[in-house]
């Protein structure tokens, strides 16, 4: 597979899904001593990828679970926010200085500061209570908030079969392998028929909504310096659909949760007027050993492997590394 290092990312993944004892101490420990609140803080793509686990939280739990942008929480404040909040951070480098800025304004709050990073001499690592690590450059975050957030809605009652779901979740970095190896021919062939697209339109819902609006930021804008739009699916009709033309490049990502329906309708309107409609469908790979109920679960560790796969080939046809920037920690701000 193109630029794809088997063993480094199997050692990033399991490093993550390694740490399930420790997150579930740390969460046991944060449920008996009691806490009113959560918030899942982040900036740019950590920001996007809180996302699914605040929905996750507001579908099946009574606890006020909030995400939140670094900057504003501490250009806005929240009334909420005190001695009895928790507040999670992620950063794959550790030296996000809004997420810095916003873990000593959480801290000043009173409340309990959580972060997960892979290094461990970091802003980050240092300035919050309790640091979970991981191996350097791991990413995405969904291995720790999966395990995170499952075993605080089990404690609370509120999702039945987490142990399960976390045994079999073991398996997660073969099985992520296995998604990539399905999605290399995909991907090629999408980047070899977009090479010279300059504009792409996304949609998506439920959990892979932080998805689509990372995607579409933070690679295709920032890394390929490509003009995008990004609209979630139960949107998608109050307006943005007024920019389809035939040869507009639609990315979809499909999920399997109770979005589903939202995103087939979007689907159906977008190909009775593009010609260029792409659909990257959890359904289609089939994660061995995950039970059919714990798939939905996956979708946004899935679809961003395989956008992952869609971003290295895009990178080779285009000739634009997606390691080059014009503005982005190049210039002050």
């Amino acid at each position: 597979m193109l630029k794809f290092d088997e063993s480094e990312f199997v050692r990033q993944i399991a490093s993550a899904v390694a740490l399930r004892p420790r997150i579930e101490e740390l969460v046991d420990r944060l449920v008996d001593q009691g806490f009113d609140n959560l918030f899942l803080v982040g900036a740019g793509g950590t920001y996007a990828q809180m996302w699914p686990y605040e929905h996750l939280a507001r579908r099946t739990s009574t606890l006020p679970v909030r995400s939140a942008i670094a900057a504003e929480l501490v250009a806005a404040g929240d009334a909420g926010l005190g001695e009895r909040s928790v507040a999670v951070f992620t950063s794959v480098s550790g030296t996000t200085e809004d997420s810095v800025r916003a873990i000593e304004f959480c801290r000043a709050k009173g409340a309990y500061t959580v972060g997960f990073t892979g290094v461990a001499d970091s802003p980050v690592a240092r300035g919050v209570d309790t640091v979970l690590l991981t191996e350097p450059k791991t990413w995405p975050f969904d291995m720790q908030l999966l395990l995170f957030m499952g075993r605080l809605l089990a404690r609370r009652g509120e999702f039945e079969g987490y142990e399960e779901f976390a045994d079999e979740f073991a398996a997660i970095p073969r099985i992520l392998v296995r998604v990539a190896e399905r999605a290399e021919p995909v991907a090629s062939a999408f980047a070899e028929a977009h090479k010279d697209t300059d504009y792409h339109f996304l949609i998506g819902a439920g959990n892979l909504w932080g998805l689509t609006y990372l995607y579409s930021m933070c690679i295709l804008e920032e890394m390929q310096w490509l003009r995008t739009t990004r609209v979630h699916s139960a949107e998608f009709f109050h307006g943005s659909l007024e920019l389809l033309e035939r040869d507009t490049s639609v990315l979809v990502l499909q999920g399997e949760d109770e979005s589903r329906p939202l995103t087939d309708r979007a689907i159906a309107f977008a190909r009775r007027v593009s010609d260029d409609v792409t659909v990257f469908d959890t359904r289609d790979y089939p994660l061995e050993g995950i039970s059919e109920r714990f798939r939905p679960l996956l979708a946004p560790l899935v679809l961003d492997t395989v956008l992952d796969r869609v971003s290295k080939h895009l990178e080779r046809v285009r000739d634009h590394s997606l390691d080059l920037r014009r503005y982005y920690r190049v210039m002050d701000y």
